[in-house]
């Protein structure tokens, strides 16, 4: 059973970079075979049960939230999302001590190396900014923005810049890791550019700088890479440096777009402040409520996670979801205080998951990233690392 759990995983790991199929098959195989394990009373006593209690409400007020919707059979089945958070338990369960945590992160990164390399390529090829210019489509239809293997560009800048950040303390001076994964994470780090995705710039940004205060060694690399690589955007192709230039720009169309999706969101949200419209609601109601001025009168989300869950699942539904990500940190943060300074290996899963997280909920101001399945199944399987380290402070010291 041990060895197809890990075979089925193995499988999953792959998916996460190369096949929404792949992934989310693999995740319901390992689903089931979780669940059969807790027949027996021994596997339930040692089962590990992360979140369980905002994970719970939060799925709680989204079904109470559909039922009262009016809209009640779409929307339950706009909840399916909610069994995304199996990754979460499924890698808590496969995941028995760092070393796992490690060659699991060396997996992931393999695996998001050739999404990003392919990206690259696509990029590097493109005629043009054209949707399709022919065959083979996975190279040349919308490849003026890496995708990779994925439908569109948000996704592989969303999955890279999680995996960056989880394997960047990696790295760093003192972590006491080898080196090889320096290559495929400079890979992936071109792969996240080429996407011109800002909100995944910025949220890796952000992910960067939070592991300033909880890196030991090496912040100011940290620092000075984050600036240089700031630098080579802008002394880089036209293209990505209009990216970067107007990604604070007020007049730009995409920026303006967000902003009023925002503004019709927060109106939505008024008229049903408790429980929301409903999941799913955005995609039913939007139309009704967009501005006159706005060039896109429909839409499934308005481009920022906190405001579509407020939207479609109300202050009790945000409430939840703020729990979920409080009670993360919280327990992240406490393992990392446990820990002992010369334990540079589990200390490097516990920060890169704390990176990671920081940086899907700051790109989730600009993206939805939340409803993003490929995304938020990379996060959901990040956040398990501080449990992977918690087994080895369970079993104790080494005799």
């Amino acid at each position: 059973m041990t060895a197809l759990r890990r075979a089925v995983f193995g499988a999953f790991v792959v998916g996460l970079g190369v096949s929404i199929t792949l992934s989310e098959t693999a995740l319901s195989l390992l689903t089931l075979l979780w669940l059969w394990r807790l027949r027996d009373p021994a596997a339930r006593a040692a089962a590990r049960w992360p979140l369980w209690q905002p994970v719970l409400a939060f799925s709680a007020v989204s079904l109470v939230s559909a039922l009262a919707s009016g809209h009640p059979v779409t929307a339950v089945g706009a909840c399916k999302g909610l069994l995304l958070v199996t990754a979460l338990y499924v890698t808590v369960d496969v995941l028995s001590g760092p070393e796992d945590g490690h060659r699991f992160l060396s997996a992931l990164l393999v695996v998001a190396t050739v999404a990003a390399a392919v990206g690259v390529l696509q990029t590097v090829v493109c005629p043009g900014p054209a949707i399709d210019y022919g065959s083979p489509a996975w190279l040349y239809r919308r490849c003026n923005r890496a995708r990779g293997f994925f439908s569109i560009y948000m996704t592989l800048a969303g999955v890279l810049s999680l995996v960056l950040l989880a394997s960047l303390p990696r790295l760093l001076p003192g972590a006491a890791l080898p080196r090889w994964p320096t290559l495929p994470w400079l890979v992936s780090l071109g792969g996240l550019l080429a996407t011109h995705t800002r909100g995944a710039w910025m949220g890796f940004a952000a992910g960067v700088l939070a592991l300033l205060p909880m890196a030991r060694k090496g912040r100011w690399l940290l620092l000075g890479g984050l600036i240089v690589l700031g630098l080579a955007a802008l002394a880089g192709p036209q293209d990505l440096r209009q990216r970067v230039l107007t990604m604070g720009n007020p007049d730009d169309p995409t920026v303006k777009e967000r902003v009023y999706m925002w503004r019709s969101g927060l109106t939505m949200w008024l008229q049903h402040p408790v429980l929301g419209l409903g999941p799913g609601g955005v995609k039913r109601e939007y139309s009704r409520y967009a501005l006159p001025e706005a060039v896109k009168k429909r839409t499934s989300h308005v481009h920022n996670a906190p405001l579509q869950i407020l939207v479609e699942r109300g202050v009790l539904g945000l409430a939840a979801w703020v729990w979920i990500w409080a009670a993360f940190f919280w327990k992240a943060l406490s393992v990392l205080r446990r820990l002992p300074e010369d334990a540079g290996p589990a200390r490097a899963l516990v920060v890169g998951s704390l990176a990671a997280i920081v940086a899907f909920l700051v790109g989730g101001l600009s993206e939805y990233n939340f409803g993003d399945s490929e995304v938020v199944m990379v996060a959901w399987a990040l956040m398990a690392l501080p449990w992977a380290v918690t087994v080895t402070e369970k079993a104790g010291p080494s005799p």
